[in-house]
């Protein structure tokens, strides 16, 4: 089947389920391109809670999917590919976590979004790239357990006056991401700044001209004077930039940055999923709940910006 039937097909089947498609930047372009609405994993969950429609299509891996439905059990949320999971998520479990927990009695975990709704469900609050340090600094507490993101961690340490404990956990794509990578790109593009995702070692966020999450990676690039950038995060968000800023350029810190697992979903599987109505995401209710209530805390928290 040709894209341009695929995507007329996916419209036709949009309208008479009354659903609507969600895609994370990092997904391939053409899913982006007739994506509803495209954002981070938390603005894809806070997009699902305004949407009045019944169904919800998420192109994205499992816990995204996941925090739709944690927000929005009222509606249908679909996976295009079940298989799709995050292994910087998938390094924290909760057994493992309970058993950190007892170690430090008393200490609240701090979750970032990137979790399964089980390990969310067993936090006291969630956070985002974009607002972990607030978070942090918002919590009546000395010190706190920071899971999964080693690496975001350590730049929330950098940026506050609590002791944070790290989990051992990573996000594979970022942390690939390499200082001798960053200066052979400075080397090329003298020019270009640097932007780079928290999830990126510190050695490389040391380097940047501006470290953000993907979506304030796009509000910097779009309001800076710079012309050129090197993007220090996974290939799909040059897509995003390049939509938000066309005059400027963007260059790919290595064309090693790519997550398998976000690149997973295609035009094809989306239209399989809303033929078909597969791959229902759905969270314990007892789970959903309390995750609710980790991810609820964490919006209450006011960011200055």
């Amino acid at each position: 089947m040709q894209q341009a039937e695929l995507i007329e097909r996916i419209k036709d089947l949009k309208k008479k389920r009354n659903a609507v498609i969600l895609s994370h930047y990092y997904s391939r372009p053409e899913v982006q391109d007739i994506a509803d609405f495209v954002g981070d994993s938390l603005a894809l969950s806070q997009e699902a809670v305004r949407q009045t429609a019944d169904v919800i299509v998420f192109c994205g891996v499992h816990f995204m999917g996941e925090s739709a439905a944690i927000l929005s059990p009222e509606k249908t949320v679909l996976l295009p590919e079940i298989d799709a999971s995050c292994p910087m998520a998938d390094m924290a479990g909760l057994e493992s976590l309970r058993k950190e927990k007892e170690k430090h009695p008393g200490v609240p975990v701090v979750c970032y979004v990137n979790s399964s709704a089980a390990v969310k469900a067993e936090s006291y609050i969630c956070c985002t790239s974009a607002n972990a340090v607030e978070v942090v600094n918002s919590l009546d507490a000395e010190e706190v357990i920071f899971v999964p993101d080693k690496n975001l961690a350590a730049y929330v340490a950098s940026r506050t006056d609590k002791k944070i404990i790290p989990w051992e956990g990573h996000c594979p794509t970022h942390h690939q991401i390499l200082r001798e990578d960053v200066l052979k790109m400075k080397e090329e593009h003298p020019e270009a700044k640097f932007i780079a995702h928290p999830e990126c070692r510190p050695e490389v966020l040391e380097l940047a001209d501006r470290v953000a999450s993907t979506r304030g990676m796009i509000m910097y690039a779009k309001e800076s004077e710079a012309r050129e950038f090197i993007v220090g995060t996974e290939c799909g968000l040059i897509h995003g930039l390049l939509k938000e800023a066309p005059e400027k350029t963007f260059y790919c810190i290595t064309p090693y940055a790519c997550c398998p697992s976000m690149k997973m979903v295609n035009l094809e599987k989306v239209l399989a999923s809303l033929e078909k109505m597969q791959h229902v995401v759905t969270v314990p209710e007892d789970i959903r709940i309390r995750a609710k209530e980790a991810l609820d805390r964490m919006l209450a928290v006011k960011i200055n910006r």
